[in-house]
């Protein structure tokens, strides 16, 4: 048996593991969207396979979760010649649609924005061709037809030798960690994925469950030399800025929040905020489509949500539907709102303010001394988000130059990842004496090797960081 990392080795995009069994049986974990992958310019355009393998080849694929990291890709399979099944928990299913759809439509967008005769168009048109992922509606759509749905801690027996159970995970709603058992020549073996780690006590999600011991592990480290800094409680965390910035003076809140997990998350703690402790009702503006369809969908999976949220939705008969709370549709909605002036709060994507509408809100408040922007997630490098963290003076918005007098405020309580003390307690679950290998993937490379070092000296001692394409044998 064979284990292939074709991404997110010694980096955080791109998930996807190939485990090809002896018999050639080939199944396929995550095949997500690499935001990483360098392009290179120097090759000829032509007809190529996207994949390093054969996609026709694939017998069968098992997605951890939704986030396009991880799904992104699997439209592709499908344009390539795979003809299998999708295996993944229901609200996966039903979150990868709207994510996928999504970036059909952007794909759309962009090869339409790049037809025309001009140089500039030219040169467009020749990135989008060598980026090469442009799947649209229909590729996702045959690819939604081969969603095969689990639930949680149920063995699934493929066929006899082949077994895969999902473990919740709490990263996202219904994220889980895959264990795979696999029988040859009268011995097993099992092989754990993590998918991404959720963290304890966070607002919806359910805990991430022990997981199995297993001979062979893979685990994501995107937070593997991070601890959470924030000791307060989502809800006093929150709660202090909002009284801040909007009750205690006239100002705007501006939050850019990711249209998936996260805006659910805030907008349950805001509403938890007037419900249990009395906060005045500020106007809130929920600025993205995405974001509300993701919410009815997080509003359909009630069992899936941790049972803090399941007995406030018993007590209240709903999570997100906050007191004067404006879903925001059309981007000539979105623009009014520059002009309501009272108090209020603004979510909207993306959460590093990295393109999407959330942009235009920046542009409109950054100069304001009464307003805060508030980011409540990890900024990559070249985002506007981590400029602002940076203390920048001035930024850039849509070839416009802007000076920062707002307030820039950062909390990290509602990060869907696990921190180094969650990661370590994920792996302590694994016998140092018993377990074979360990493999870390999904972060940064500074971040598996402070992760690595510290799994050394608890006496793992078999911990391996993987580069891209790299095989062993299990």
């Amino acid at each position: 048996m064979q284990l292939s990392f074709l991404g997110a080795a010694r980096q955080v995009t791109g998930s996807m593991f190939l485990l090809q069994l002896e018999d050639g049986y080939q199944i396929l974990i995550d095949c997500g969207t690499d935001m990483e992958r360098k392009i290179d310019f120097e090759e000829p355009v032509e007809q190529k396979s996207f994949f390093s393998f054969d996609a026709s080849l694939i017998n069968l694929v098992i997605l951890t979760h939704a986030h396009i990291d991880h799904s992104g890709n699997i439209p592709m399979l499908y344009r390539e010649g795979y003809e299998g099944q999708i295996l993944c928990t229901p609200p996966t299913a039903d979150l990868a649609e709207l994510l996928l759809m999504d970036s059909a439509s952007l794909h759309l967008r962009r090869l339409k924005a790049a037809q025309g005769e001009s140089r500039k168009k030219h040169k467009q048109m020749d990135r989008l061709l060598r980026k090469g992922d442009l799947y649209l509606q229909k590729d996702v759509e045959n690819a939604l037809d081969n969603f095969v749905t689990l639930q949680f801690n149920r063995r699934f027996v493929v066929f006899p030798g082949l077994e895969i159970t999902f473990v919740p995970a709490g990263h996202l709603l219904g994220a889980a960690h895959v264990l795979i058992s696999v029988t040859e020549k009268g011995e097993t073996k099992t092989i754990g994925f993590s998918g991404d780690i959720g963290r304890a006590n966070y607002p919806l999600h359910i805990d991430p469950q022990p997981f199995p011991e297993v001979d062979y592990l893979v685990c994501e480290t995107t937070y593997g030399n991070r601890i959470h800094e924030d000791k307060d409680s989502p809800m006093d965390a929150l709660g202090k800025v909002i009284k801040e910035t909007c009750i205690d003076r006239p100002g705007r809140l501006v939050i850019p929040a990711f249209s998936v997990g996260r805006t659910q998350a805030v907008l349950y703690t805001l509403n938890k905020l007037i419900e249990e402790r009395n906060f005045p009702a500020v106007r809130v503006f929920t600025d993205s489509p995405m974001g509300r369809s993701s919410t009815k969908i997080y509003s359909k999976y009630l069992s899936y949500l941790n049972p803090e949220a399941r007995e406030f939705h018993k007590e209240n008969d709903e999570l997100f539907d906050v007191d004067n709370l404006i879903f925001l549709q059309t981007e000539k909605e979105s623009k009014a709102i520059r002009n309501y002036r009272e108090p209020c709060i603004i979510i909207s994507s993306s959460g590093m303010i990295s393109g999407g509408r959330v942009e235009q809100h920046i542009a409109d408040n950054i100069s304001n001394t009464y307003a805060t922007i508030l980011l409540i997630g990890y900024t990559a490098e070249g985002t506007l988000g981590r400029q602002l963290l940076a203390g920048t003076d001035m930024i850039v918005v849509k070839d416009r130059e802007y000076k920062v007098n707002a307030q820039i405020r950062k909390i990290d309580v509602f990060s869907g990842h696990a921190d180094q003390t969650g990661l370590l307690t994920f792996v302590k679950q694994q016998n140092p004496s018993k377990i074979k290998k360990i493999f870390l993937s999904h972060g940064e490379e500074a971040s598996m090797l402070e992760f690595s070092s510290i799994l050394n000296g608890l006496g793992y001692a078999d911990v391996i960081l993987p580069q891209k394409e790299d095989t062993f044998e299990l």
